[in-house]
């Protein structure tokens, strides 16, 4: 299929530039992936959708303030000069103290450079460029601190998609984060995770739905843009994951009793799925390690059965996975209509439930 597929019109000004004055607060527009028929309603009645014995599986990563702002300081030659403003945003945490980074102005930072980064309260951290990626990402390795995480907090920024066009707030630190966010790595919010307020997951709980989580540290394989003109040549950074003992217990009961399977987020089912087409046809096992896995129509998903997202960019691998799971043409008219009634787009937008 050509990327191209994918696409449709969206007016720039449907793209959510601020969170839903509550939590919670979203539109949600009703999918039903057999028979194409949409319904439009809110996410306070999320809820109302679910029913008793489903498996709802969260993504629980944790979102840091990966976007930092320093000052080069080692030379790379004798012609430049040796201080320049840099900006880095932290993409995927290698080991203890190395880290993949995008870097801004890419082509002046080189190997070998070296980055300070000091805070208004004098925090400081610094960074060596080790190595250059071929897709212009940086590896870069921080001098040992007592706590990096302190650091982190004090002197990073929330890293807000390049399409919310203003600078990071004090609200975003809560607002661009699930409210059961626990494991640090994210570089991106799983966006469907928004929406849920710890009032919504008692209300689910009381139905008596199953709740567990999965963790997918959400780097650049779920983000990056789309540069081929193919479907079938994409080929997506690597992400880490893990699933616990525990969630895949709960969903391999799930499963075998005939119960339904419901993702929270295109990063949980993208989870979910290569953990099942690791563990073969014996069910789900416990994994860690890392995915590139890239869903677009014609893939068989074995594992959920539906899904809560929010609306994606056009062209891009997350409306090729929504695809996948509803329907090109379903999802597409979808789509349409949401722009037709104003839904919000993106990571602080609406919501639409696939069922």
């Amino acid at each position: 299929m050509l990327v191209s597929d994918f696409d449709f019109d969206l007016p720039e000004e449907l793209i959510a530039q601020e969170p839903p004055a509550e939590r919670g607060g979203s539109r949600m527009l009703l999918l039903d992936r057999t028979t194409g028929v949409w319904r439009d309603d809110t996410f306070a009645h999320f809820p109302e959708q679910l029913r008793a014995g489903d498996v709802l599986v969260l993504n629980d990563s944790r979102v840091i303030p990966a976007r930092l702002f320093g000052v080069r300081t080692r030379r790379t030659d004798e012609d430049e000069p040796a201080a320049g403003r840099v900006e880095v945003l932290l993409t995927e945490r290698i080991d203890t103290w190395e880290w993949s980074a995008l870097v801004k102005p890419g082509r002046r930072l080189r190997v070998g450079d070296g980055i300070d980064f000091t805070g208004a309260d004098n925090t400081t951290l610094h960074a060596e460029i080790v190595d250059a990626g071929e897709r212009g990402e940086r590896t870069l390795r921080f001098t040992p601190v007592t706590d990096f995480d302190q650091c982190m907090d004090a002197l990073g920024h929330m890293p807000l998609p390049p399409y919310i066009h203003r600078s990071d707030r004090a609200l975003d630190r809560e607002r661009y984060q699930t409210v059961y966010a626990r494991e640090r790595g994210s570089a991106a919010a799983p966006t469907a995770g928004l929406h849920f307020t710890p009032q919504v997951l008692a209300q689910i709980r009381s139905i008596g739905v199953h709740i567990c989580s999965v963790t997918l540290h959400v780097g650049l394989g779920t983000f990056q843009p789309v540069r081929v003109a193919e479907t079938g040549q994409i080929k997506l950074h690597s992400e880490r994951y893990e699933l616990s003992a525990e969630c895949a217990e709960e969903i391999n009961a799930a499963r075998g009793d005939g119960r339904r399977v419901i993702a929270a987020g295109t990063t949980t089912v993208r989870t979910l799925e290569h953990c099942a087409a690791t563990s073969g046809d014996a069910g789900l096992s416990p994994h860690a390690g890392t995915t590139n896995i890239f869903i677009s129509p014609g893939f068989r998903f074995r594992v959920v059965d539906a899904l809560l997202t929010n609306f994606h960019l056009p062209q891009s691998t997350l409306l090729m996975l929504v695809s996948a799971f509803a329907g090109r043409d379903h999802t597409l008219a979808a789509y349409h209509h949401a722009v037709e009634m104003r839904y919000r787009f993106f990571s602080y937008g609406d919501c639409m439930f696939i069922s």
